[in-house]
């Protein structure tokens, strides 16, 4: 049990965090030059021969050294996985004590996670990997800690439940059971520190599997903090590899340990060429160009407005759901109502002082503000708010840094063939378009949503039943919310989480999505006898 927090920080991070709430980057400081970051094979932390210098998203000044692993360093790795047999570590015949052992380690996780320097210590870290307001990070733990208790005592084994058939014969029966993969590997994003991989490679423990985990490089630091946490909550050592490393690296050992399932959440393009590279032995949740449409029964406008801002605009649109467009009915756009205005309000409230708005970790500035240009020039298109540079900090230049942005396109010119693709380009920061449509141009909202390529979440705000049936019958995405508090970004730890209409698509967060993405179905047929009365050899052909 982890008793000394500032012992764990040190191991795992041996900087100074910033206090955050009130954060001055001339405050940021490296206090013995910036923190040693580690790999983890067969339950040995290591460095590698050389290591990359991860600067601070806010200041540009060294922050991590993290491993940076080249291909021929990556034996151990590969060894690593060869060891672990296509059974898995664990199943329903073989260690089931292991089930209750994770149901251990899980509730011991989540209640040191409930500590509040425990909590405070995940939040701030979060913080320095990914800039985001507390309220923000906050939530990441508070969804993390959730889910491992969840999966506390006895419902670990639960997740391997299977069944039986009556057979056509006295001493058959047929059982279904959920079958691990054996070694497996996660490939997981910034912009969830802590949620993403642990989330998914909880799943994959649970189900006896052993996972290699390569986090994003300035997302290493969290990871490396909480698989340490595990270890002191009793997760064997050697149940789980971390990799830090770049593109080449970790395709190689994807491709030369006998990995039997890579869980990937990131970019589509990316998702694309491992699904190619690995012959679809994959499970993706990749990007999604998130839609909501707002519904001709209007309520509760500023209220419906503060979601959409958190939607667009929390984390600095860094979400895979984070709401990219709104279909907005006519109603909703009238003087009267002040959704527009209400919403330009809310963004411009955003800024560096309290994290609210920060770094865009994927996407430079001079990329989205060319991007805002190209919709500017489509008839009829303006630029509702934002639509500048911030200025006044230190981010550094390979990062983003803009306003919260708002990008007006009438709907009949976004359809047009010319224009749909950028229109429904996924921007990764605080940018989305709106877009308005009348009572007979229900039918051109759905063709938009039909024609968008990737289908992650969604949201309908309407209180009308036949409104929301019907757009509901007719469009895919996974996770869609429903009603006046429809958002797009909830993806908490109750509900699952996922795209549609993908076979590879991964699910994360409940029983249901780790059963899908972390195990296979078995079927184990007894069949005892008796012998049948009279049975004799057939006569021999003649």
């Amino acid at each position: 049990v982890v008793t000394n927090v500032s012992a764990m920080s040190q191991r795992c991070m041996s900087y100074a965090v910033p206090s955050w709430a009130n954060y001055d980057p001339s405050s940021v400081g490296i206090t013995s030059g910036p923190a040693q970051l580690n790999n983890l094979v067969a339950g040995e932390w290591r460095t590698s021969r050389s290591n990359a210098v991860i600067p601070d998203p806010l200041t540009g000044k060294p922050m991590f050294l993290m491993p940076d692993t080249q291909v021929d360093e990556l034996a151990p790795f590969v060894e690593s996985l060869e060891r672990v047999p296509k059974s898995g570590q664990h199943n329903v015949w073989k260690r089931p004590e292991r089930y209750l052992m994770y149901g251990e380690v899980s509730a011991r996780a989540a209640e040191k996670l409930a500590e509040p320097a425990i909590n405070d210590l995940f939040i701030r870290a979060i913080q320095r990997t990914v800039p985001k307001s507390r309220d923000q990070a906050q939530a990441e733990v508070r969804v993390t800690r959730q889910f491992l208790r969840n999966f506390g005592g006895d419902q670990v084994r639960f997740l391997a439940r299977g069944f039986s058939v009556p057979g056509d014969h006295a001493g058959q029966v047929s059982h279904g059971v959920r079958w691990p993969y054996g070694p497996v590997a996660i490939v997981a994003p910034f912009n969830f520190p802590l949620e993403i991989p642990v989330l998914q490679m909880m799943g994959a423990l649970y189900m006896g599997n052993k996972p290699v985990v390569k986090a994003a490089p300035i997302a290493s630091s969290v990871l490396e903090l909480f698989v340490r946490l595990l270890h002191e909550c009793g997760m064997p050592r050697d149940d789980l590899d971390i990799l830090n490393a770049f593109g080449e690296t970790t395709n190689a050992l994807l491709t030369r340990a006998p990995v039997r399932l890579t869980q990937f959440t990131g970019s589509s393009a990316v998702a694309e060429k491992l699904a190619r590279q690995l012959a679809g032995k994959v499970r993706i949740e990749d990007a999604g160009f998130d839609w909501k449409i707002l519904g001709p029964d209007v309520h509760e406008a500023e209220y419906v407005a503060h979601v959409c801002d958190l939607d667009a605009y929390g984390a600095s649109g860094q979400k895979c759901s984070a709401q990219s467009i709104i279909f907005a009915h006519s109603n909703w756009l009238s003087s009267d109502v002040k959704f527009l205005a209400t919403l330009e309000r809310l963004a411009a409230r955003r800024s560096l002082a309290d994290l609210s708005l920060g770094p865009v970790l994927t996407v430079k500035t001079d990329t989205m503000l060319e991007h805002i240009q190209r919709l500017r020039s489509i008839p009829g298109a303006r630029v509702l708010f934002g639509g500048s540079p911030l200025t006044g900090h230190t981010i550094p230049t390979c990062y983003g840094a803009i306003q919260p942005t708002a990008v007006f396109v009438p709907l009949r010119e976004m359809l047009k063939r010319e224009n749909f693709d950028a229109c429904t380009r996924e921007i990764f920061g605080p940018f989305q378009v709106i877009t308005e449509y009348s009572d007979k141009e229900v039918e051109l909202v759905i063709e938009a949503c039909e024609r968008m390529s990737h289908h992650l979440t969604a949201a309908v705000v309407s209180n009308q039943p036949m409104f929301v049936n019907h757009l509901l019958a007719n469009t895919v995405n996974g996770t869609t919310y429903v009603g006046l508090r429809a958002r797009t970004t909830g993806a908490p730890q109750n509900h699952w989480f996922g795209p549609a209409g993908d076979p590879r698509g991964a699910g994360i967060g409940t029983p249901e999505a780790i059963k899908l993405v972390w195990s296979c179905h078995r079927e184990v047929i007894y069949d005892h006898g008796p012998i049948p009365s009279g049975w004799t050899l057939p006569a021999q052909p003649s």
